[in-house]
């Protein structure tokens, strides 16, 4: 015969609860990998992408097209001081790569894109590629 144990659902559920209560306020773990934050537009010629990137120089911001494809990353950098006598008692702001990949509804004309960062918003002006035009044929 199987061995049979009582299980008291209350109890394993209060100390799930209560496990790491009193420490979880004081942990440090790194924070999450950001998401990039985007939002996407389109009108009849272009795309418009609006990327938040707060705190990121320019030059740290990689932007790689291909048809349809586009990628967004970036590095954050730690630039933290400590002073002497003080100590870090909560980081929750994550340093690292940040990266975004999508895929647009048409090719990008990728000679003809735009970039601008100002604010920590990134901004990108991406022009479709002229389509060929369906040749409908007329069957006799």
């Amino acid at each position: 015969m199987a061995n049979l144990a009582r299980i008291n659902v209350l109890d394993n559920t209060l100390d799930e609860m209560l496990r790491g209560f009193f420490v979880r306020p004081l942990n440090a773990e790194a924070a999450a990998p950001a998401q990039l934050r985007i939002d996407v537009t389109e009108t009849e010629a272009a795309y418009t992408v609006r990327a938040e990137i707060p705190g990121v120089k320019k030059d740290e911001i990689q932007v790689a097209i291909e048809g349809n494809q586009v990628e967004i990353s970036a590095e954050v950098k730690n630039e933290r001081e400590v002073k002497e006598g003080e100590k870090v008692l909560r980081t929750e702001r994550y340093f690292g790569r940040v990266y975004r990949a999508f895929a647009l509804g048409q090719d990008i004309d990728d000679a003809a894109t735009e970039a601008r960062y100002a604010d920590g918003i990134l901004e990108l002006k991406l022009v479709k590629k002229a389509s060929a035009r369906v040749k409908r044929i007329t069957i006799q």
